[in-house]
């Protein structure tokens, strides 16, 4: 939901600056690599050292560039498959590290192994939630559902709670436990999610295969009728006992001539 609203907002407001960087010479790849890149040290400097303010407003940054990439794409005319590829690809590695990030945290100075398993959960869940629909879509299925908690609610709902989780070194109490329950918000959400896209994809694989096998009898009766056309359109004097039984006639003719 917050990918059909949230990114046609924000594209419009990054527009300017994508023109900018247009106009510098740089290109959609070096945005797509240097966002990832950011959203990385962001994650894996700053979080396992439970420094989530900080961490948070690094990643905020360098988060946008998927955004721009795209839109710098699409203002040069350049949009591709490679693009599309680099983009997903690197998604998932930034995704990755944020959730990587706060397991290390968990499992280090946070001191709560639940709390880094559901962190890992969340990083397993979220790759194999955007799995299942390239895959069904790899198959020829049109996968005709986003569901609960996609890629753009992951984020900011894990973000924002680091956020403001993250003001609880500055003096304000109680706001540390915001982060924790947005894990576990995401892991169900994910879980919820990845439970709408596999089943959505058993039934459009049943309904395809259903209609291919209604289509094949119709396919085997209409090769029938052909056969049987132009059996009926051969004529009689094409058959091997139509041409024996005229030179058998012939024959006879020779024969009786000769014999006159």
């Amino acid at each position: 939901m917050l990918n059909k609203y949230a990114r046609a907002f924000f594209t419009r407001v990054l527009t300017p600056f994508a023109t900018f960087l247009i106009r510098r010479g740089v290109s959609p790849d070096t945005v797509t690599l240097l966002g990832t890149a950011g959203v990385v040290a962001g994650a894996l400097v700053f979080y396992p050292m439970g420094e989530f303010f900080w961490g948070t407003v690094v990643i905020t940054l360098f988060v946008f560039s998927d955004l721009v990439d795209g839109n710098m794409a699409r203002q040069l005319g350049r949009s591709s498959r490679w693009g599309a590829f680099l983009d997903s690809t690197l998604d998932r590695v930034a995704d990755g590290a944020i959730f990587g990030g706060f397991a290390l945290w968990y499992a280090g100075g946070g001191d709560d192994i639940a709390l880094c398993a559901v962190s890992i959960f969340c990083l397993a869940s979220g790759q194999v939630v955007s799995y299942t629909k390239a895959r069904g879509e790899s198959i020829g299925l049109p996968v005709a559902v986003n569901g609960l908690v996609e890629r753009a609610e992951r984020l900011v709902i894990s973000l924002v709670a680091a956020g403001l989780a993250g003001l609880h070194t500055f003096g304000v109490p109680g706001i540390q436990y915001l982060l924790p329950v947005a894990l576990w918000i995401v892991a169900v959400g994910s879980l919820v999610t990845l439970i709408q896209r596999v089943v959505t994809v058993r039934r459009e694989s049943a309904e395809a295969e259903a209609e291919a096998d209604a289509a094949e009898p119709g396919a085997v009766e209409s090769g029938a009728a052909e056969s049987a056309a132009a059996e009926s359109a051969t004529p009689e004097s094409a058959t091997p006992e139509s041409a024996a039984v005229e030179e058998k006639q012939k024959s006879q003719e020779q024969g009786s001539e000769a014999a006159k």
